[in-house]
C-alpha cells in the first residue's frame, strides 16, 4: 500500500509539472482552444493530454521537492506553454487575414458576415471553419502529442528556456504566417488589380458609363467563382505549411 500510495504522489506531482505546459497549448490549439469550446471540455482534453504524456516526460523531471525549484517551473513552463500555443494559434490567425484579405478585394468583406465569436468576412469565416476540419481529419491531436514530445526533449522541465531565442523564433514565426496568409490570398488580389485595371480603361473609353454597377456584380461573382476553384488549393497550402511546422518548429527561423 505505501508502494501505491508513493507511485500516485509521484505521478500527480509528475502530472502537474506537466500540466503547467500542457495547459495552455491546448487553450490556443486550433480546434481545442476555440472560444466557442466550454473551459470544463478545454481542461478535460488538456488533462488527456497530460495522462498521454506522462509516461514520456514524467521520467525526465528533476525532482528537486524544493520551493524554489517549484516556482520557477511554474514560470518557465507557463511561458514555454504559451509560445508554443500561440505559435499554433498564428496558423489560424494566417487563415483569418488570407480571408480578410480575400474578401476585400472581391468588395465581400461586409457581406454575409460570419457570425462566430470573433467577427470576419464570410471567406474567412469558411476558411477558418474548413481547415480546422481538415487539421482534426489530419491527425492534429497525434500531431500536437508529437510536438510535445519534442519540445520536451528540446526544452525539458527544470531547464531555463534562452528567452532572446524564443522572442527571435516568434518573431520569425509571425513573419511566415504573414507570408503564408499573402500567399494563400494571392489568387483573389491578382483577380482585384485586374478588375481594377479593366474598370479603368473602360472608364476612360466610355465616361459615360457607369462602371461601378456593372463591376461590383462581376467582382461578386468572380470572388465566388475563385473561392469554388481555388479553396482547395488554398486549405492544402495550409495545411502543408502547418504541417512542416509540427513537424519541424525549430526550421522556422531557417
Amino acid at each position: 500500500m505505501t508502494e501505491i500510495l508513493g507511485l500516485s504522489q509521484w505521478a500527480l506531482e509528475a502530472g502537474f509539472y506537466l500540466f503547467l505546459r500542457i495547459a495552455p497549448i491546448v487553450g490556443f490549439m486550433p480546434g481545442f482552444g476555440e472560444s466557442v469550446v466550454p473551459a470544463r471540455i478545454k481542461l478535460v482534453l488538456a488533462l488527456c493530454f497530460t495522462l498521454a504524456m506522462l509516461p514520456v516526460a514524467a521520467p525526465t523531471i528533476p525532482f528537486a521537492g524544493s520551493q524554489a525549484f517549484f516556482l520557477e517551473s511554474l514560470a518557465t513552463e507557463t511561458t514555454i506553454g504559451l509560445f508554443l500555443g500561440l505559435s499554433l494559434r498564428f496558423f489560424v490567425i494566417a487563415l483569418q487575414i488570407a480571408g480578410s484579405m480575400a474578401a476585400q478585394a472581391t468588395s465581400l468583406a461586409q457581406l454575409f458576415a460570419g457570425a462566430g465569436a470573433e467577427p470576419m468576412p464570410a471567406i474567412g469565416h469558411m476558411l477558418v471553419i474548413s481547415g480546422l476540419a481538415l487539421a482534426m481529419l489530419m491527425g492534429l491531436p497525434v500531431r500536437a502529442i508529437e510536438l510535445l514530445e519534442m519540445s520536451y526533449r528540446a526544452l525539458p522541465i527544470g531547464a531555463t528556456p534562452d528567452l532572446p531565442l524564443l522572442a527571435e523564433w516568434a518573431s520569425a514565426l509571425a513573419g511566415r504566417c504573414f507570408a503564408l496568409a499573402f500567399s494563400i490570398s494571392a489568387p483573389f488580389l491578382v483577380m482585384s488589380v485586374l478588375y481594377n485595371l479593366t474598370l479603368g480603361v473602360i472608364n476612360r473609353a466610355m465616361p459615360q458609363l457607369m462602371v461601378a454597377f456593372v463591376g461590383a456584380p462581376v467582382i461578386t461573382w468572380g470572388g465566388l467563382v475563385f473561392l469554388l476553384i481555388f479553396g482547395p488549393l488554398m486549405l492544402s497550402v495550409w495545411w502543408g505549411a502547418f504541417e512542416l511546422f509540427l513537424l519541424m518548429p525549430e526550421g522556422i527561423t531557417q
